[in-house]
């Protein structure tokens, strides 16, 4: 009997496999290695992208999903998709904390402060899904009031002006986009705290730059 020999996964994030020679930096790169395999060894090619890794169709793929779908061996179906059906459906105005949260604004009278990515990336959120939550909960008759976090990393530069003019337009009356923050100072995961004191005065003490005009905001961002 043989000894089994080891087997590596190796993943090599962002490398895609395409023809075409323009900005495409694999084919360009000198890669004998990564040639030698191709040519020597079995291979085959994996799709990244909607349903065939559990996401909407036309969703792009990133590196959580892919990790996901290869370790688990099988297609696995993300919260993207699930959120997104959720508001097809309409059960997503059902949902027992969105139920509950709702409940406890109107008997305090509060107002309902939502956060999240203005961003049609769908990485680790979507517009859609901050657009849904501000229409379920204004037309219980809680005023909203949206912390955009713009994006830039997941979607190209220079997205945020018209996602937020989306934003704006598909929200309720009764909403309103109180701050706009970048996911640079609001989601910042290396520590930098000064970034994310930014964010948070800006959120919680409306410390920022206020009464700039749409206009002006349009052009910061």
């Amino acid at each position: 009997m043989t000894t089994p020999k080891p087997v590596i996964l190796c993943i090599l994030d962002g490398w895609g496999l395409r023809t075409e020679r323009a900005n495409n930096a694999p084919v360009l790169a000198n890669t004998p290695t990564f040639d030698r395999l191709m040519a020597t060894c079995p291979n085959a090619t994996l799709k990244t992208c909607g349903r065939d890794v559990g996401l909407p169709d036309g969703q792009m793929g990133n590196s959580e999903v892919g990790h996901m779908n290869i370790g688990a061996g099988r297609v696995v179906s993300m919260d993207l998709g699930k959120i997104d059906l959720a508001i097809e459906d309409g059960s997503f105005a059902s949902n027992p904390a969105l139920v509950a949260f709702i409940a406890k604004l109107k008997s305090t009278g509060g107002t309902a402060h939502l956060i999240g990515l203005a961003s049609y990336g769908g990485v680790h959120a979507h517009i859609n899904h901050l657009i849904a939550a501000a229409n379920v909960i204004a037309a219980a008759g809680v005023p909203v009031n949206i912390h955009a976090l713009t994006d830039g990393r997941d979607v190209p530069p220079g997205s945020a002006a018209n996602d937020l003019a989306t934003l704006a337009a598909a929200s309720p009356s009764n909403a309103s986009i109180a701050t706009v923050i970048g996911r640079f100072y609001a989601l910042d995961r290396d520590n930098r705290w000064g970034r994310v004191k930014l964010a948070y005065d800006a959120i919680v003490h409306a410390k920022g730059h206020a009464e700039i005009g749409r206009a002006s905001c349009r052009e910061r961002v």
